[in-house]
């Protein structure tokens, strides 16, 4: 992986690290929320996300922070936590969310998702999502709580549909994107959910760890005929640069990033009536971006470096956030920020990566730029 995580002490594990270190992986690189990830596997990394892009692959995203709030006050304190309108979440669905601080920058980014409206989970990474809801919820009707049980096993690929819908006892075609259902698999209780970070179609489903590795393995089992394998979370961050899907922190590297300077304009609800975190600041900054988010295709053999500078005619003007080389592709793409009177497309730039290395600044996402395999019609 490109972006090196910073060292953390290991606080949980996924039950599935049996099969991880079966298929390859030795977990002793960096951890993630304080869990153990499995970054390789035996397998070719590339021969993964094509994989991914051709046929399925599976992933142990367990890492992830799964936060259940419930009570009369949840839907109050999420409110006051992000800045969309969770007031018109309904039932079954999902939205992806930004946190700001009183400053208006992010601090995390979450998926809300809405299970009543007494009943929520918050799905989030290694922002600042618990400290802030433990402070909301005090004298509040409201129990906060992290769920260390719950696994999550993400299915992406074109075929994901195809290995799941047999197994299950509705239409899995008529399943929205970011619509989730209670539902049975392989005869276990799980949460099914249509999404996922690989710009795919794919699906997540949110079981309890007694339940993991068994449906890990008939998942595998029943995925073997249309090509499905495990996947690591390499080829994951090889296929969400190719997607250009943003990481917190790592693609907000300045530690007062707005919204607004990473195209995140979609999870700010503008006319949002009620009050949250940083809203007066977060609305202020609007037109005011010091920097945009850019997608570069470099002319390079290899992944650039994260951090690298970026120079137009001799002047600095902004640096590199995320990089890989896309075997798939056959290219080496770069997310960066760039002052925005230098954002325009096509506009080339120099990448000091120790040489100097020519780049154009091209549209996102680099992979299915309309994002008709994540939303086919």
């Amino acid at each position: 992986m490109n972006n090196p995580l910073p060292k953390e002490t290991t606080t949980r594990n996924s039950v599935l690290n049996v099969r991880h270190k079966e298929l390859g992986s030795t977990l002793d690189g960096e951890t993630w929320n304080g869990m153990p990830i499995p970054w390789s596997y035996h397998s070719d990394v590339n021969d993964e996300v094509v994989a991914v892009r051709t046929r399925a692959g599976l992933y142990d995203v367990s890492g992830l922070n799964i936060v259940n709030v419930s009570g009369p006050a949840a839907l109050k304190i999420i409110d006051k936590l992000v800045t969309i309108d969770v007031t018109k979440l309904e039932p079954g669905t999902s939205r992806l969310a930004g946190e700001v601080n009183e400053e208006g920058a992010l601090v995390d980014d979450i998926m809300v998702i809405c299970d009543d409206k007494e009943h929520y989970r918050l799905s989030h990474g290694s922002g600042a999502t618990q400290q802030t809801l433990a402070e909301l919820a005090k004298g509040e009707d409201v129990t906060v709580e992290q769920d260390y049980d719950v696994h999550i096993l993400s299915l992406q690929g074109p075929r994901s549909i195809d290995i799941l819908d047999p197994e299950l006892d509705f239409d899995l075609a008529g399943l929205p994107y970011f619509k989730h259902i209670k539902t049975t698999l392989f005869g276990r209780e799980v949460i099914l959910a249509r999404g996922g970070y690989s710009g795919e179609r794919g699906y997540e489903v949110y079981c309890s760890a007694a339940d993991a590795v068994y449906l890990w393995d008939m998942i595998l089992e029943k995925g073997q005929p249309y090509g499905c394998i495990p996947a690591s979370w390499d080829s994951l961050d090889l296929t969400r640069v190719e997607a250009a899907l943003l990481f917190f922190p790592f693609d907000m590297p300045e530690g007062d990033t707005t919204p607004w300077e990473v195209n995140m304009d979609w999870c700010v609800d503008e006319d949002k009536p009620g009050d949250y975190i940083g809203k007066e600041a977060v609305l202020k900054l609007k037109g005011r971006e010091r920097f945009k988010q850019i997608g570069l295709e470099c002319r390079s053999k290899q992944a650039v470096e994260v951090g690298s500078k970026l120079f137009i005619d001799g002047k600095e003007v902004g640096v590199v956030t995320s990089s890989s080389y896309s075997q798939y592709l056959m290219k080496s793409l770069a997310m960066a920020h760039i002052k925005p009177e230098y954002s325009q497309l096509g506009t080339t730039v120099t990448v000091t990566d120790g040489d100097e290395v020519k780049a154009t600044i091209v549209k996102m996402p680099f992979y299915d730029p309309m994002r008709v395999r994540t939303h086919p019609e």
